[in-house]
């Protein structure tokens, strides 16, 4: 009997070997977001390093379980502020990840899990994350770029929905990185080999993208992340996906971060009878500006609840001082009051008017900051803005933590008024953070007896463009006394950099060709100033006509450059000064 009852299991160990057979490897580390596994400040790894957590755990249910929210400045788990002491829990020359996540609010830089370090040309590690649209797989391995470390990101073809849950996996097998998105393989690439190229130091983190000088924390659900050592078959993928399909199959679940204030109250395009007042708050709220003639701004309206609010106050008298405060209240009835606040609405066509132009503020709000102060010690009425706010636009905190708090108080009691520049890379975050006549990348306004006329030159100008057709249009139809144009690109400078190295060669474009197909149109409508930066230092042309200097009637080009951005080397011949901002005053 005890014969028979062996054979019989012996039968079914062959028969069934599914049931019974081992999967695969064990994995590094595997770290699933229950409430169980979250205690006082640390998210407990089912296998691998227990993770700080810098944010409390918040869950919320799903399909099959719950998800740890990552929300704020602070979000982020840090399993080791150096990789170097799990080393035991990494992979080296084979590798899969896979994680459950949402991603709630898109950013350029979005990580799930990694260890990287992306300084310039120096590029090592791996990680698993997003941009904008979709997610990627970097990597780096020392058989390619002679080890140096150039990364490779493979990106997904599937354009995520925020707050929808996807299982992301990616495989590295030495030879080729795989990316695929709920079971399937979406993307391939051969151009990485070897092991896996990791820095020398770098922190090993789930829920941010982070290395040595850049930080960007996850806003999202994460609900488990497994790690292995192996390169797994995409079989494995497709039944992983499979057990838990019921959680990709779920409605977008967005989760509101936590509430406070990003960007504090500024002001955007003034006229005669409204101004526009804009602010950022972390998560959905109302919408509301207090406004009067004194200081108990007895008026009030309100628009739609928002993130990034913008409040026009229509009806308003011209040349007028007005105070004005906002308010915000979530859902949870969480409250924002900002201070009290002044503007001032659009003079009349007949009254003199001062503004400042201002350009490259770049990642030094340190040095806008004194600038923004200085100008507003002139009073003007508004600023004009000719380029590169910001060292990257795609970077949310370059916005949030450089331009807005670099520039006060100037924005807060007067409009600005900008153009893109190359560094703002024509990211969402600057259409989102200006309230402009569409198409925004180009549009005029009036002040007073002025008329400016704003341009993108990173995009074409040339005679067949939109641009230029609409700037010849736009300048022949206009009847102001004076006529200005703002844009980034120099068509005249003696910069040595950018137009041409004259320390060596003594040759030079002496400016930027593509917006000098424009000068045309400024000597035929007879434009008075052409506004600049790119150029990071001060320069002021004679006016010139047909390429030379002309004693009168003709356009003069300013850049002011150097509002931030690092000074550039005074090359020969030019003349250039220490100011960073120009004021102009009108009659």
């Amino acid at each position: 009997m005890k014969c028979r009852l062996g054979l019989l299991v012996i039968i079914t160990l062959i028969t069934n070997p599914i049931v019974w057979a081992h999967k695969g490897p064990d994995p590094l580390g595997h770290w699933i977001s229950q409430p169980k596994d979250v205690s006082n400040g640390q998210w407990h790894a089912r296998i691998g390093p227990n993770g700080k957590l810098g944010i409390p755990g918040r869950f919320v249910k799903d399909p099959a379980g719950t998800a740890l929210i990552f929300e704020g400045k602070q979000a982020q788990c840090i399993l080791a502020d150096n990789f170097t002491k799990t080393q035991e829990n990494l992979p080296t020359e084979t590798m899969t990840v896979s994680a459950w996540v949402s991603v709630d609010t898109p950013r350029q830089w979005g990580g799930i899990i990694g260890v990287i370090q992306d300084n310039g040309d120096s590029e090592q590690g791996w990680v698993l994350g997003y941009n904008d649209h979709t997610f990627y797989f970097a990597l780096a391995t020392k058989g390619s770029d002679d080890g140096n470390g150039l990364m490779t990101y493979l990106k997904a073809k599937t354009r995520y929905t925020p707050g929808k849950l996807y299982h992301v996996t990616a495989v590295y097998d030495g030879k080729r990185m795989e990316l695929f998105i709920n079971g399937k393989r979406e993307a391939t690439s051969t151009v990485q080999s070897g092991p896996i190229l990791y820095p020398k130091a770098a922190p090993f983190v789930i829920g941010a993208y982070r290395d040595a000088d850049e930080f960007h924390p996850h806003h999202g659900r994460i609900r488990e992340v497994k790690l292995y050592g192996e390169a797994a078959k995409a079989e494995w993928v497709a039944q992983e996906f499979a057990k838990d399909k019921v959680l990709a199959e779920a409605p977008a679940n967005l989760q509101e971060p936590e509430f406070k204030l990003l960007v504090a109250p500024y002001l955007q395009f003034a006229t005669q009878t409204s101004m526009t007042v804009m602010w950022h708050t972390a998560a959905t709220a109302s919408s509301i500006v207090h406004y009067g003639t004194t200081a108990e701004c007895k008026q009030r309206i309100s628009a739609s609840k928002a993130r990034v609010h913008e409040v026009k106050l229509n009806g308003l008298k011209p040349e007028t001082q007005y105070f004005y405060r906002v308010e915000s209240v979530s859902a949870k009835g969480e409250r924002y009051e900002s201070q009290l606040a002044t503007f001032k609405t659009a003079v009349r066509s007949e009254t003199p008017f001062a503004f400042a132009v201002i350009s490259d503020t770049q990642g030094n709000p340190k040095i806008s900051s004194t600038i923004a102060t200085a100008a507003w010690m002139q009073r003007p009425s508004f600023a004009l803005h000719a380029g590169d706010l910001v060292s990257t636009g795609g970077n949310h905190n370059h916005w949030t933590e450089h331009f807005f708090p670099g520039m006060r108080p100037l924005i807060n009691h007067v409009p600005f008024y900008p153009v893109l520049g190359n560094h703002e890379q024509n990211a969402r975050h600057y259409y989102n953070y200006t309230s402009l006549p569409e198409p925004e990348y180009f549009y005029t306004f009036t002040f007073g007896n002025a008329q400016f006329f704003m341009l993108d030159t990173n995009q074409n100008v040339d005679p067949g463009s939109r641009q230029h057709q609409w700037l010849s249009k736009t300048l022949a139809a206009s009847k102001a006394k004076w006529k200005f144009v703002c844009h980034h690109h120099p068509p005249y400078s003696s910069d040595a950099n950018d137009y041409g190295d004259l320390w060596k060669t003594n040759t030079g474009t002496h400016g930027d060709r593509r917006a000098r197909q424009l000068v045309a149109l400024y000597e035929k409508h007879k434009v008075d100033i052409v506004w600049n930066g790119h150029i990071h230092s001060y320069e002021r042309t004679w006016p010139i006509r047909d390429g030379k200097a002309a004693e009168d009637n003709a356009p003069f080009y300013m850049i002011t450059g150097g509002g931030g951005g690092s000074l550039e080397v005074l090359p020969p011949p030019g003349h250039f000064s220490k100011i960073t901002f120009a004021m102009a005053t009108i009659t």
